[in-house]
């Protein structure tokens, strides 16, 4: 790594941990709440991308401050008055102006996460987010539907709609398909299939899939026939005892079950085409996360290691946030089992990994 891409991770990692306090309230930021990144905005610092937390409460104790440019294209990012670096703002994507024949704005079905990802949640609903002993803490997913940002189900249509037009007129390059677990046995997997289905059919652009394991391995063959061509599975936490703290109704599916979906999966859709999200930060040891990140990396799965960002509004929203040198410790731990095993994001088809916005790990790949 060149001096100056090390000092641009460096400061990457240190504004994903700390958050960055924006200075103009008036500019247009990304939405507060749901799923995915959350309360962030993206930031192009050098050749990278990164998805920067902006919006929540946690940002504003941040050493870093933004302040935007006349134009809006750029930001200066400051620390104790020292200019120490200077981002481009990506601008609002040209299909956000749009809205389908029944009035709904195409925003409400997908966005843009980084500067070339269309992201959707199919479904923005979970049969753990009002069941407070059994919700995930961090989660945030029905906040952006309370709040009228979104709609609780996309329907293929839409989506093959919205896809297209992001395709064509933003140039997108690959998708991401999350969802909220529904009550059925599949854990999502069948509407993540009729999703992909009507995208694939509309417009020529790789898709990843993202859901809890489902009960039948049967249902990752169906997901690559429906075009995903990656599959994301989230572990999120990775020792029993912080997975029963935070996430309790998630942890009723073992770390055994993930492991056994992961390699069941990895057979289907190839050596490092499947990944799961790990946070750094939520109780688990650096240690911890580096011998699990070699355990999946072993079998061809990409432990995307990113820092827990509070959420606003979840009872997390005043945990702690990752220390950025806990985080530098830990990156290039993980990277070397990357190397070891042969994971590259850059060869990842479609997802969050391949992305790499919301972590600086590919720096260390």
């Amino acid at each position: 790594m060149q001096a100056s891409e090390l000092i641009a991770s460096d400061l990457l990692s240190e504004l994903q941990c700390h958050g960055v306090r924006w200075l103009d309230e008036s500019a247009g930021l990304s939405r507060k709440g749901g799923a995915g990144p959350s309360d962030h905005k993206a930031l192009t610092l050098g050749d990278h991308t990164a998805m920067v937390p902006m919006l929540n409460q946690a940002s504003l104790d941040s050493p870093y401050v933004a302040r935007p440019s006349a134009t809006g294209e750029l930001a200066l990012i400051f620390r104790e008055g020292q200019q120490v670096g200077q981002v481009q703002i990506p601008g609002v994507p040209n299909f956000y102006a749009r809205s389908t024949a029944d009035g709904i704005p195409y925003w409400k079905i997908a966005t843009l996460h980084s500067k070339d990802v269309l992201a959707t949640t199919v479904l923005q609903h979970c049969i753990r987010m009002n069941d407070a002993e059994r919700a995930c803490q961090f989660c945030a997913i029905g906040q952006s539907l309370a709040a009228g940002k979104t709609i609780a189900r996309k329907r293929p249509a839409q989506l093959a709609e919205v896809a297209k037009a992001a395709v064509e007129l933003d140039r997108v390059k690959h998708m991401v398909m999350t969802t909220g677990t529904p009550q059925t046995p599949d854990r999502g997997a069948a509407i993540l299939c009729e999703s992909a289905a009507a995208v694939t059919a509309a417009v020529d652009l790789p898709i990843q899939a993202q859901c809890e394991p489902p009960n039948d391995d049967a249902w990752f063959q169906r997901l690559k026939d429906s075009g995903v061509v990656s599959l994301g599975m989230h572990l999120e936490a990775v020792s029993d005892e912080i997975r029963a703290r935070i996430m309790p109704g998630k942890a009723e599916v073992p770390i055994s079950r993930y492991f056994s979906a992961f390699e069941a999966a990895v057979a289907v859709f190839g050596h490092g085409q499947v990944s799961t999200y790990i946070l750094a930060g939520l109780g688990d040891s650096e240690d911890a996360i580096a011998a699990m990140s070699e355990r999946l990396a072993a079998i061809g799965v990409y432990p995307f290691v990113v820092p827990f960002v509070p959420i606003d509004g979840t009872p997390l929203a005043h945990h702690p946030k990752p220390d950025n040198a806990f985080m530098q410790r830990l990156y290039p731990r993980v990277g070397a089992s990357l190397r070891r095993h042969g994971l590259r994001s850059e060869n990842i088809n479609a997802g969050c990994a391949k992305c790499g916005a919301c972590s600086a790990l590919k720096k260390h790949e």
